[in-house]
Formats: structure tokens, sequence, C-alpha cells
């Protein structure tokens, strides 16, 4: 197949769960033979870099501003593909795929695929006008392909209620993690952590993650564990001073920066506690992959952070009122003292994600929905492993 990805700002993932997303889906829909190729825009993917792990990069320009940096890019993005003769047009996300119509309005014979991945019009950084445009989005995105993704079953349940269609419920994923002994690497050693005496954060230094919620609880609990925020902003530079204002008076807390590879390895698997503050979320990579190091896990309680809190059948961390400073706060100090019963948490979540968000599964449920769509009989390889598509018959949704 001749697989077109679309929407994401490029790869590999410099930050952004979609970027993650598509960098994830990509490599493994190209080890198992398939040309697929994703548009990357200048300001994130180098235009030089024409290969990642066997998947095509092709750069094009866009207009580099909060409002039109993704629609630019997704409209010359859409037309190369179909010059290209794509069998599959695979959009992500609500804004991008607001151009989901041209394939067929250009009577492209591809088939076209939108990953609904976030309500993105509840994020604090757009203003009215862009929330219309993204809820417009949002029917768009469930409207003209040939077959929509849900990351979660909280936006599966959300375009049944609000435009009454079935979409297809393939999860966000996670690689397993090997047990990470306890010393003090090179990272820790930069920022001078010890292990299993921090709290980790890592996301997105944006408005709707929640991060300035948790700097102020933070800084009203009694500790010698520190706090480390791993990130950086994205069109969102005065939220990101703020941030820094709020910590100030605290030595305790730490701005990494963006951190890849080894370091976010090293940050991730020594934390005592993960903390996920955030006010919106499609389904929260971080979330996963902290789970997948054997974390301490604590999160808002949005529908999508509890969907797999609660995915077993025992919780796998600890959730506190969204927003809520003085409940994140108890929350933290009841988990800092309970050390044994966080580890069970943690053990059962290492579990969970391993049994139902693998990689692996996802890019086997998306394969065989592309080979569906096309009308191919044979079905990728399966694993025993229980993470499927969940999906109706193809519609138009």
């Amino acid at each position: 197949m001749k697989i077109a990805m679309i929407g994401q700002k490029g790869i590999p993932a410099i930050h952004g769960g979609i970027e993650r997303h598509v960098e994830e889906l990509a490599v493994r829909l190209a080890s198992h033979g398939h040309d697929v190729r994703v548009y990357t825009r200048p300001h994130f993917t180098p235009p030089t870099q024409r290969k990642y792990r066997r998947v095509s990069l092709i750069s094009l320009p866009s207009l580099k501003t909060k409002h039109f940096d993704a629609i630019s890019h997704t409209f010359l993005a859409t037309l190369h593909a179909m010059r290209q003769g794509a069998d599959i047009i695979h959009y992500h996300g609500v804004g991008p795929s607001i151009l989901s119509f041209l394939p067929k309005l250009f009577r492209s014979r591809a088939k076209v695929v939108s990953t609904f991945h976030c309500i993105d019009r509840k994020h604090q950084k757009w203003g009215f006008m862009a929330r219309q445009i993204l809820r417009h989005g949002e029917w768009a995105s469930v409207t003209h392909p040939d077959r929509t993704i849900a990351v979660s079953k909280s936006i599966q349940k959300y375009a049944r209620g609000v435009f009454d269609r079935e979409i297809t419920y393939i999860p966000n994923g996670v690689e397993p993690q090997p047990a990470a002994a306890r010393h003090r690497s090179p990272t820790l050693r930069r920022y001078n952590l010890t292990p299993g005496k921090y709290i980790v954060s890592v996301s997105r230094l944006v408005a709707h993650k929640g991060i300035h919620h948790l700097i102020a609880a933070f800084r009203n609990i009694s500790t010698d564990h520190r706090l480390v925020i791993v990130g950086d902003g994205f069109f969102t530079d005065e939220y990101v001073q703020y941030l820094h204002e709020l910590a100030a008076e605290d030595p305790r807390i730490i701005f990494t920066g963006f951190q890849s590879g080894q370091d976010l390895r090293d940050l991730f698997a020594h934390a005592a506690l993960y903390v996920l503050p955030s006010e919106a979320e499609g389904l929260p990579i971080a979330l996963l992959e902290a789970a997948s190091y054997g974390v301490g896990i604590i999160a808002s309680d949005i529908p999508e952070n509890r969907e797999v809190i609660y995915a077993g059948r025992r919780p796998i961390g600890l959730t506190f009122a969204t927003g809520d400073v003085e409940d994140l706060q108890r929350v933290m100090l009841d988990a800092l003292r309970r050390p044994a019963a966080m580890r069970e948490f943690a053990l059962r979540a290492k579990r969970l994600v391993a049994e139902q968000y693998a990689w692996d599964d996802v890019t086997r449920a998306t394969e065989n929905l592309y080979r569906e769509l096309l009308g191919s009989t044979q079905p990728a390889n399966r694993s025993n492993a229980p993470a499927q598509a969940q999906h109706p018959a193809p519609t138009t949704a």
C-alpha cells in the first residue's frame, strides 16, 4: 500500500502526541513493507531529511503562524498525495481533517482516513473563531472520510453523542519498557536528582495541560522531593514565562526543557511519581509511557485519563478533581506517604498498558482497517494481545 500521512508537523517527534503517534505508526507500517510517506513542515523536520527508518519524508512549506500553519500545509500535502497516487490518505487531527473532502472532490482513487486525536477546541490557546473552526473540523473528521478512528473510547462516545456517528476505536500505544536499575544516571546528575526522590510531569507547556495547577499544589507541600517539569511551549511564550515566575521562589522545581531518547527514559524511569494535571486530552501518550516504566501515576479526572486509570479490574493510579489545586495537593501528599501502595499501582499499570496499549497491536488494527477499505481479504498478522480495532461496517463516517 502507498500510504500518505498528513496533519502532523513531522517526524521524528520532537514534541506533540500526534507527531509521536504518526512516528510509531508510520515506522511499523513501513517495516511491514508498505510505502509510507509522511508530510513534514520545514520548521519541525529539516527539509534535507528525506528518510527516517524506511519512511519517506516529504517536506512542504506552510504559513508558520498559530492559525494557518496546519491548514496551509495540509492543503499542499493533500494535492501532492493525490498527484502521487496514494492508496490511503490518512489525516491526523480535526483541524487538518477540514480538508479531508478534497480527495473525493477531485475524484481521487485514494481511500480517506481521519484520526480524531483530541477535542482541540477545548484547548485554552484558541479564541472564539478558532474554536468554531475546530468544531467544524470535528464534524468534517467524522463525515468526509471513508473511515474515522478515535484514539479513545471517550472520543468515540463523543462522536456518537454529538454527531450521531459511529467511528472506529484504535487507541494510542506505548512501547513496553524493561525494569530500570536504580542508579544515578548522567541525566539525573545533570539536574542533581536522586532516583525515587522526585515527581515528574512531561508535556508541552500549554495552558490546557494544567502545569500551573501542579506548580501551585507542589509549592504548598512540605517534602524533600523535587518537581521536574519536562517539555517546551509551542506558540505559548507568555504561558511558559508565567510558569517560570510561578516556580521562581521554590528551588525544588526544575524545568528541563524538551527531552528525548535516553534522557527522557531516565527521567521517567527513576521518578517516584508522574503527575498529569491536564484539562483536555485525547488519550495521553505520556500517561501510557509513565505506566510502561512502572511509575506511580496521579492524573486529573477528565474522562480520557480515567479511561486509562480504570481500564482494568482495579485502578492503576490516583485521580484528582481537574483544576482543583487543593485536591491535587491532597492526593500528592497521600501518594508520597504511601510508597508501597503506589508501587502496587505501578506494577498493575505496567502490566495493563503492555496488554491493552501496545503499538504493534495499534499498527495491526490500523493496517487491517486500510485493507478493509481497499477490499483486501488478507489481514495483517495478529498477536494474541487483546488490543483490536472496534468499528462498525464501513460507512461515510
